[in-house]
């Protein structure tokens, strides 16, 4: 049986939850984040079906409108979703759950990183944020203006990607990055005062607002246990590092 065409979300959820291939569905995007929604959003649905589904909805398998996008996989391929999925995933909304809460259990276990992933990832970020940074501060040392605030902005990403770690959570997309921290604020940090930070490395490249923040990182990588991949910069350190206390550099958030 083919799908009501053209497709809205209320009629598609109808239909999916008619089918009895159909065992989850899952809603991911801005309508899975109380406030987000604008009149642009459309609605992001993973259709999960068993395993042996023949059901005519795999064909929609990639589906897109302006009202709705589609996602087909079967329990083992949903489960094994991660990557750039895994905070879409962590944070959705189950719609429906036809295998006891299996599908409720995998959504939660996403937004979850395991002990050693979380330390490996912390450790592999850690060491590429130190990397930009010390970029920008050398360019910026060395008269090249562009390349430092190019390099900033480049040490953000896995900035982010380290603080999520230490607490071992995925990162969130960008445009999520202010709702996750309202929400769920990373242990130790003042998520306000950690994104007007961001923001005034972005806008200007700022070398004392870059080592402030990385004197407050560095902290933290340590007290997590990841010494090491900082003692390995060597003398190096002495430029990243902040030259006076600031709004970092005294261990308070």
């Amino acid at each position: 049986m083919s799908a009501p065409h053209p497709m809205t979300y209320e009629a598609f959820l109808a239909h999916a939850t008619a089918d009895p291939d159909v065992v989850g569905l899952v809603l991911k995007g801005s309508h899975a984040h109380d406030g987000m929604p604008t009149r642009h959003s459309d609605h992001d649905v993973y259709v999960v079906v068993t395993d042996e589904a023949r059901t005519g909805l795999r064909g929609l398998d990639g589906f897109r409108s302006a009202r709705l996008d589609l996602v087909v996989v079967t329990v083992a391929e949903f489960d094994r979703l991660g990557g750039w999925e895994r905070y879409a995933i962590a944070r959705a909304r189950v719609l429906l759950d036809r295998l006891g809460g299996r599908i409720a259990r995998m959504v939660t276990a996403k937004g979850r990183l395991g002990a050693a992933e979380a330390s490996r990832v912390a450790a592999a970020r850690l060491d590429a944020y130190a990397n930009s940074h010390y970029r920008s501060l050398k360019n910026a040392r060395d008269g090249h203006p562009l390349a430092a605030r190019l390099d900033a902005a480049d040490s953000l990403g896995f900035l982010l990607e380290l603080l999520f770690a230490l607490d071992r959570r995925p990162r969130p997309y960008n445009k999520y990055l202010e709702w996750e921290l309202d929400r769920f604020p990373l242990p130790g940090w003042d998520g306000h005062e950690l994104l007007a930070t961001l923001g005034r490395i972005t806008g200007a490249g700022g070398t004392d607002v870059q080592r402030e923040l990385f004197g407050r990182v560095e902290a933290a990588a340590r007290g997590a246990g990841h010494a090491a991949t900082l003692d390995a910069w060597g003398d190096d350190l002495a430029l990243m590092r902040p030259r006076h206390r600031g709004a970092f550099a005294d261990g308070q958030p």
